[in-house]
């Protein structure tokens, strides 16, 4: 396939089915751009049905061999997989901040946990070991073991095209499935290099394939009866549809939706931490994150102190080309995308709440086409207002305030999603309450973006998540695989005549 770098400078980006970069079955194309110039980079080439027809047939026709390799020689191919992810990890990085926009340490930040998850994953040995009982009743051993589903598919966004594909392939390659990507169109470049890796440590051809587009390459994922289970990630109407047409097709699905992150800041905690752990996860990656604190709820007096030092701290954010290495925050992924932020903070205006940062109108030297949006702070923000009910996705941080530690709570616990709050104080009785009490599924304390590990899992509560199981980690290796329980008893110990109870432990 040649050369990585080719990969930020080729005009096209194809398919890759059954170990080749293919064109696909359509003329249908979209632009990549390069959100700091606003430049045309090169072309995706969008998958039509029939394209994801080949690559679903190709997987089938590899998952039997697959499936029956001993899991030790397929997480041997992992390890050689995460070998080659390492040596190119400066490659994917660049690659991300051409087409996403995120700074380079950033973009880097993204490849590292990614790579993390398939660390975990070639432990998959261990992983789908078993349990076993002996005499569970007269002379019958009982026992359960994991296997593959089939066919496993992902759909993954535009804001991490590395590490959210890596969150999914591979736990199920490990497993013994094999693998339909669908990454975002707007930055597709990563999916094909990391093809292009797996494919020189050795993994077979059909294990995994990489198809490009748009709904009509998910649609017929969703509807191709040949696929077990979904994977997505995205904003919430989109996640709510998919888990919907999962079901109704048969499929198993985990369906990741939106995020309203808030970062609950009692009058005890650490003001210097508190600024640096608001600005960092709210205008890292642009906010284009759905684990992005776009929130912050002021407890008491503290934000009379805060919010004048979050003013000066967002005036002077540096916002310019990601691959620039004092830059701390890069350009929006899209036109379009910039526009529908910029139509939130004009609704915020509208409703009332106090504009203290405009970063509309942001302007870098020498970069007069990109997609440039500033930092954006407001204050006296309530829950009535769209720019609090409504995912942004965008470098806008929205500040609150509360009278003490049980209205913060309530707040929270009033919105409608659920996928990832902190709170920041030194008093541990305050901690270990919000730990509890709080309906979101990933909690950080003194911790202002709590991504778990990759031996734990991720995933939110309410209307974060649509499905049963989070995530990678052990989630992701019971998502990925079916129960099966085994009953033996051998002729010389079954009992003479006919039984009609169920066996029993008597």
């Amino acid at each position: 396939m040649g050369a990585p770098e080719a990969f930020t400078t080729t005009g096209m980006v194809g398919q890759f089915i059954n170990g080749q970069i293919v064109p696909g079955a359509g003329g249908r194309r979209q632009p990549v751009f390069n959100p700091a110039t606003g430049a045309v980079a090169r072309e995706v080439l969008l998958a039509e049905a029939a394209d994801v027809h080949a690559a679903v047939a190709a997987a089938r026709a590899a998952f039997p061999k697959w499936a029956d390799t001993p899991p030790i020689r397929r997480a041997r191919v992992l390890f050689k997989f995460l070998e080659l992810m390492n040596q190119h990890r400066d490659t994917l990085a660049a690659m991300i901040t051409a087409e996403h926009g995120k700074v380079f340490t950033d973009a880097l930040g993204e490849v590292t946990r990614g790579i993390e998850i398939i660390e975990f994953a070639c432990g998959i040995p261990q992983l789908l070991k078993g349990d076993y009982t002996e005499q569970v009743s007269t002379a019958i051993d009982n026992w359960t073991l994991r296997q593959p589903l089939g066919v496993v598919a992902g759909v993954t966004p535009f804001n991490f095209p590395c590490m959210v594909p890596l969150w999914m392939f591979p736990v199920a390659i490990a497993a013994g499935n094999t693998f339909v990507l669908k990454p975002s169109p707007l930055d597709p470049s990563p999916s094909l290099l990391m093809a292009d890796l797996l494919k020189q440590a050795g993994l077979p051809d059909g294990v995994f394939n990489v198809v490009q587009g748009d709904k009509v390459a998910v649609d017929a994922l969703l509807e191709h009866p040949d696929v077990k289970a979904i994977s997505f990630v995205g904003s919430t109407p989109v996640a709510h549809h998919i888990a919907q047409e999962a079901a109704r097709h048969g499929k198993r699905v985990q369906a990741l939706g939106g995020a309203k992150n808030h970062m609950v800041v009692m009058p005890d905690a650490d003001l210097d931490q508190v600024v640096d752990a608001l600005m960092g996860s709210a205008f890292g990656s642009a906010g284009e994150r759905c684990m992005a604190i776009s929130v912050g709820v002021l407890v008491g007096d503290v934000a009379d102190k805060i919010v004048p030092r979050l003013v000066d701290r967002t005036k002077v954010l540096k916002v310019k080309n990601g691959m620039e290495p004092d830059a701390e925050m890069g350009p929006i992924v899209t036109a379009a995308a910039r526009e529908r932020i910029s139509g939130m903070i004009d609704s915020g205006v509208r409703q009332g709440a106090r504009l203290l940062v405009d970063g509309r109108g942001h302007a870098v030297p020498g970069h007069a086409q990109g997609f440039w949006l500033g930092g954006t702070l407001f204050d006296q923000v309530t829950p009535d207002m769209r720019i609090y009910q409504e995912e942004i996705f965008g470098p806008v941080l929205s500040c609150v305030r509360a009278p003490d530690f049980a209205a913060a709570l309530d707040l929270v616990n009033a919105h409608a999603y659920g996928n990832g709050v902190a709170c920041f104080t030194r008093d541990g009785h305050i901690a270990r309450e919000f730990s509890r009490r709080v309906q979101v599924g990933m909690v950080g304390i003194n911790v202002p973006i709590p991504v778990p590990m990759a031996w734990h899992g991720f995933g939110g509560w309410k209307a974060s998540l649509f499905g049963d199981m989070h995530a990678y980690g052990e989630e992701g290796v019971r998502f990925y695989t079916k129960q099966k329980s085994i009953m033996q008893r051998w002729p010389e110990s079954t009992p003479k005549g006919a039984e009609f109870v169920m066996p029993t432990a008597k």
